[in-house]
């Protein structure tokens, strides 16, 4: 079982989406750094997975954790942190799980 890159792919470009739109809504500059930074920790990771070298599995499945961490507390103030809290808990389980199993 090999991890698919194409979650991460798709979590990268939401982040910094997210991030620009965050930014040019409310002109917060958290928003589209800490966008940005972790859509490039995905892009980097689905790169990674997707050409089979090392570490993309870790990286998808921290920048889920840190996406996870980052948003849960936020979740019922809006739609928005809603709905990346729910993504990012599909993808850290996604790669969470696939991890595990490929460790044993």
């Amino acid at each position: 079982m090999s991890a698919n890159a194409n979650p991460a792919f798709l979590m990268g470009g939401l982040c910094i989406v997210g991030g620009i739109i965050g930014f040019a809504r409310t002109r917060s500059v958290p928003s589209i750094v800490a966008g940005v930074t972790v859509g490039l920790l995905y892009l980097w990771s689905a790169n990674h997975l997707k050409n089979g070298t090392g570490f993309g599995l870790e990286g998808a499945l921290g920048a889920s954790v840190i996406l996870l961490l980052s948003s849960a507390p936020r979740a019922a103030k809006g739609p928005v942190p809603a709905v990346l809290t729910a993504t990012s808990l599909a993808a850290a389980y996604y790669y969470g799980s696939t991890y595990l199993a490929l460790k044993k």
